[in-house]
Order: structure tokens, then C-alpha cells, then sequence
């Protein structure tokens, strides 16, 4: 009986130990790099840390790293962060900049390497492409786009090229080109570049010497006065979609990898019917799953969420949420795909969200954290020591 009674208290030991185990496995957390509009001497690139069941963040650390470090992106061996410098003025040259940090792969901390021009006026997006040797970088001022390649220690070379776009829209913030997106297509031919000023998405060769080839016809031509502004990929590689920030519409496309074109399947709305206030788009993004499509409402501030039809790429409205602030940039959602957290431009805050990954629907956690002028969401794994 002595050693039944002792067996099973073992066994109950044994179970709690696996259950704390378990538990620890499963709570989820994450670091966050937060690019921001800083003066030069403060600190400008943030790192928090995201604990996914609560949605709570918690600051990790921050780094100076020149003025309106605004948009961030992280190479895909998280090594090195690259980050613009939303300026009109570097150097002497009507010109922003672009820096290049390396990431310290025990505790994410950040330590600055070099900064290049970027051959034009407020630098507002960068991404890399997908062998990770060329930067690409889309200055709004200047109406143009950048090309440096990365080196093998992380920094970045001089330009390696620059194409100016030129024209204009029809409406007030159209009066000349203004380059705000550029990033490669999925199979790395090609680099896409979303011009608001001329309503055009423009599709360049990319070389990987850090050449961009501007081809004959723009990928895609909006309709006059949309402003498109940011652009991405559907998982599955052959749709993508726009947000246009003028018309506060989402253009869905299927994108021919051959030609670098893209042709429209459909245009919807990303207010409520019947809104009539002022409102701008800004960021779009898809779910890991491919399921869902969400764009951001500065003005409206929300979120809208669409259900993607998975054969004929036609989007469905599933909700508009409130964003819990004022003016919300970038977005992201978490590796999980399971929290989403939104930058508060001008109400100085970042909000979490849980995600249905069964209907795409967003419920506000409740957290918010205090962030001076947040723009830009980069989310990945946390690093060890941090915790």
C-alpha cells in the first residue's frame, strides 16, 4: 500500500512537472522593433517584448539611430536591420538616408554599422531581396528609387543604382512623383515599385549586382486619383494587392511572374458604406493562411478585414475594427498569426489584437502602450536573454 501511495504521488509530481512544462512551452513571446519620427539624439528604434497570450508589451531596449529612423526591415537570418532616415535634407544633399545595424543573436540588441544616402528626399520604405544581397528603398520626396547592395559583413554599399519616376496625378498630393513602396516578387525577378504621385506600379528587373532595369509598360496603372501606396504578396505567390491611399481603396490582382504585370481582379472599398469623413490607407498585409486581407484607415482609424476567395481572388468584407488611436501607419501580425498590433501614429500608441484565425476577426486586448510618433512593426521570434 506504502508503495502504491508512493507511485502515485510520484505520478502526480511527474504529471505537474509536465503540465508547468507544457505551460512554459506555450506561452508565446516575441520581440518587436518599433521604427519611429525621433529627433536625431533620441532614441529612435525601439525593441519590445510581445507576450502573446496577454498582448502586453514591455520595453526591451532603445537605440539612437538618427532622424525618423521611420521604416524598419529585418534580413531573413534576422542578422542585420535596416532601417531609412525620413529626411529632406542629409549631408548637404537634398537626400534622406539608410542605415544598416547588426543584430546581437542572444538578446536582439542593435548595434550600428554604416548609413549611405538615399538619393532622395524622405526615404519612407525599405526591403531586401530574397538572396539578402540587395536593399531597395523608395524615397517619397524625391519621387524615385534606390538600389545598395548589402555586403557579407551586413553593411551597406554606396548606390548601387537610382531610377526617378516622373509625372503626376490629379489630385493635391499627386503634384509630382512620390515613390512610397518597392519590394521584390516572390520569385526575386522582379522589384515592384508603388508610386502615389503617378498612380502607377512600376516593375523593374532586379539584378543582384544592385541594377534595377525599368521594363517597357508599368506593371499595373490605377485609377487617376487612387495613390497607391503600399503593396504585397498572397502566400500561394501568384495574387497580390494594393492599398490605395488616395480613394481609401484594396485592388486585388493576379501577378504574371514572367512579365512582372499585374492585372485586376477587383476593387473594393475599405470604409463603411456611407462614411464620409476624411481617411487615408496606408498599410496592407495578408494572413499567413492566405485567408484573410487587412488594410489600415487613417482617419476612419480602423482596420478592415476581408475574407480572400481562394480561387478567383474576390475579397469579402468581414469587419471594420477600431484601431484604439489616432492615425494608425504600419501594422503587423505575429509569427503565429495569431496577435496583431497596430502603430498609432498620432495618438502615440500601439494596440494589440487576438486573431480568429477561423473567421479573420479582430478583438482588442485591451493593451495599450505609450510609443512617441510610431510608424513602422517589425515582429519576430524573441531572443533568449531578453526574457
Amino acid at each position: 500500500m506504502k508503495l502504491q501511495t508512493a507511485f502515485l504521488a510520484l505520478l502526480g509530481i511527474t504529471l505537474a512537472a509536465c503540465t508547468s512544462v507544457k505551460q512554459v512551452i506555450s506561452k508565446k513571446e516575441y520581440m518587436v522593433y518599433v521604427g519611429t519620427y525621433a529627433k536625431p539624439d533620441a532614441e529612435g528604434i525601439l525593441a519590445y517584448r510581445l507576450n502573446e497570450e496577454t498582448g502586453t508589451l514591455t520595453k526591451v531596449f532603445g537605440v539612437k539611430a538618427g532622424e525618423n529612423p521611420s521604416f524598419l526591415t529585418l534580413s531573413q537570418d534576422r542578422k542585420n536591420l535596416y532601417a531609412v532616415s525620413e529626411t529632406a535634407a542629409y549631408e548637404g544633399q537634398k537626400s534622406g538616408a539608410v542605415s544598416a545595424f547588426a543584430v546581437d543573436q542572444k538578446t536582439g540588441h542593435l548595434t550600428f554599422l554604416n548609413r549611405q544616402p538615399s538619393l532622395g528626399g524622405a526615404p519612407c520604405y525599405i526591403s531586401l531581396d530574397h538572396q539578402n544581397k540587395v536593399a531597395l528603398v523608395a524615397n517619397y520626396v524625391g519621387g524615385n528609387v534606390a538600389a545598395f547592395q548589402i555586403q557579407p559583413n551586413g553593411h551597406l554599399s554606396a548606390p548601387t543604382d537610382m531610377e526617378q519616376h516622373v509625372g503626376k496625378g490629379p489630385k493635391p498630393q499627386q503634384n509630382a512623383a512620390h515613390a512610397h513602396c518597392i519590394l521584390p516578387d516572390p520569385k526575386n525577378r522582379f522589384a515592384l515599385a508603388v508610386d502615389l504621385g503617378i498612380d502607377q506600379i512600376i516593375s523593374y528587373r532586379l539584378d543582384p549586382a544592385g541594377k534595377l532595369e525599368r521594363q517597357a509598360q508599368p506593371a499595373f496603372t490605377t485609377a487617376p486619383g487612387a495613390g497607391p501606396r503600399h503593396l504585397t504578396f498572397h502566400p500561394n505567390l501568384r495574387f497580390a494587392y494594393v492599398i490605395n491611399e488616395l480613394n481609401s481603396t484594396l485592388t486585388a490582382f493576379t501577378y504574371n511572374p514572367e512579365t512582372g504585370a499585374l492585372t485586376e481582379v477587383a476593387t473594393v472599398s475599405t470604409l463603411p458604406a456611407g462614411y464620409t469623413g476624411e481617411s487615408f490607407c496606408a498599410d496592407v498585409h495578408v494572413s499567413q493562411d492566405g485567408r484573410f486581407l487587412y488594410g489600415s484607415n487613417r482617419g476612419h482609424n480602423s482596420i478592415a478585414v476581408f475574407q480572400i476567395d481562394s480561387n478567383t481572388n474576390q475579397l469579402t468584407l468581414v469587419e471594420h475594427v477600431s484601431t484604439q488611436g489616432n492615425w494608425p501607419r504600419n501594422f503587423a501580425l505575429s509569427p503565429s498569426g495569431k496577435t496583431m498590433l497596430v502603430a498609432n501614429q498620432r495618438s502615440n500608441n500601439i494596440t494589440t489584437y487576438k486573431v480568429d484565425t477561423r473567421t479573420g476577426q479582430l478583438t482588442y486586448t485591451g493593451q495599450s502602450t505609450e510609443v512617441a510618433a510610431p510608424v513602422c512593426l517589425q515582429v519576430v521570434p524573441d531572443f533568449p536573454e531578453t526574457k
